[in-house]
């Protein structure tokens, strides 16, 4: 499971299992867990994190969203 990008408490990663599913992205940090899809960014599911902080973790993985698609598209080789 490929790290993607950490800030402050959370790691941003995907399974390499991943590959069959639209490009998304997990968030951890402790015990909390949540999942977006990328493309346009939206909430998948979410484990134990508050409103306020998904909120924040939303704000985050749009400002990275394009990263996060070249990093997923890169590793799963896909093209254009």
């Amino acid at each position: 499971m490929p790290t993607i990008y950490r800030e402050g408490p959370y790691r941003l990663f995907f399974y390499s299992a991943d590959r069959n599913e639209p490009p998304h992205i997990h968030v951890e940090r402790d015990i909390q867990r949540a999942k977006f899809w990328l493309d346009p960014v939206r909430l998948a599911r979410s484990g134990r994190f508050g409103a306020a902080e998904l909120q924040h973790l939303e704000r985050l993985v749009i400002a990275h969203e394009q990263l996060f698609l070249r990093v997923w598209n890169e590793y799963f080789t896909i093209t254009d």
